[in-house]
């Protein structure tokens, strides 16, 4: 046994600590049988898959006014879960149309049918192998969801999403697609001078480079699924049926009125947005007044 000097003792346990520090923290291995979804934490130099408790029980029956949207994402995910061939894709559009409400119900419609959902951080794409280690082998099919995302150029995140879709030595194994959600078509800021440095080769305007180093991580999603704002009368649809669902979870009826559907109109131009999330908020609002009023009476 050796005999070490007190103060080698002392500044051994610091560089032991100072290394524990450094490694990811001890967790259990994700059982995808029994859970459905994943997060990917970052720690230090690498990262850990930890299990996430699904809450939200969005169905594809509850989202409105995107019908066509809906068909694309369904076919296209379920050629994925038969193992037939799919599309990485893109869900982009204005804010609080249904994009990431979309994933959240093919996760909850197809789970049983082995569907897993990882979500990733923007800044965690850098380890994208990584995670497509930890998941290749597993019989599962996976979706590798990265919500609101945007870059600046130049960022390594954005060279590794866009090695991983060109199928470079990134490439995702064959489990695995990349869902995107953005409220930016080519997920990169546009300015006038992108515009600028466009010329015509053989009667054709060609784009500057700057637009055409912009487009080309789009470009790689095979789906691009845009996302609008409701019409006045797909708005007021989406109202009622939150309004249903609230009252239906407090076993309550609440009957539709003229003066919930003013409301309702007054609340989204106040939000500036006709939208599903927008609906919800409001439904949210209206609900709770009524039965505080009806409590109260």
């Amino acid at each position: 046994m050796l005999n070490l000097k007190p103060e080698v003792v002392a500044q051994l346990e610091r560089v032991l600590s100072s290394v524990e520090m450094l490694l990811p923290k001890a967790v259990k291995a994700v059982n995808w049988a029994t859970c459905p979804a994943a997060n990917w934490r970052r720690h230090s130099f690498s990262g850990y898959l930890e299990a996430v408790k699904v809450t939200d029980q969005t169905r594809l029956d509850d989202l409105l006014g995107c019908e066509k949207q809906k068909e694309i994402m369904v076919y296209n995910t379920r050629q994925f879960l038969k193992g037939l061939p799919a599309n990485n894709a893109l869900l982009w559009g204005s804010r609080g149309t249904g994009k990431s409400s979309m994933v959240k119900a093919l996760l909850n419609e197809y789970a049983a049918e082995g569907l897993r959902v990882i979500q990733v951080e923007k800044e965690d794409l850098i380890y994208l192998s990584e995670i497509f280690s930890a998941v290749e082998d597993q019989p599962y099919r996976f979706i590798l969801l990265c919500d609101d995302l945007t870059f600046e150029i130049g960022e390594l995140s954005y060279k590794m999403l866009k090695s991983a879709l060109d199928g470079s030595v990134y490439s995702a194994p064959e489990n695995v697609l990349i869902y995107v959600t953005s409220n930016r078509r080519h997920l990169l800021p546009q300015y006038n001078t992108d515009l600028l440095g466009g010329k015509y080769v053989n009667g054709e305007l060609q784009e500057s480079e700057a637009m055409e180093e912009k487009v080309s991580l789009s470009d790689r999603f095979g789906l691009w699924v845009a996302f609008h704002v409701f019409t006045q009368d797909r708005y007021l649809d989406a109202v009622r049926q939150c309004v249903e669902r609230e009252a239906k979870a407090r076993k309550v009826s609440i009957p539709w009125s003229k003066e919930l559907e003013l409301d309702a109109i007054q609340w989204s131009h106040d939000k500036t947005k006709r939208c599903g999330r927008t609906a919800m908020q409001f439904s949210k609002h209206w609900v709770g007044r009524y039965l505080l009023n009806q409590a109260s009476a």
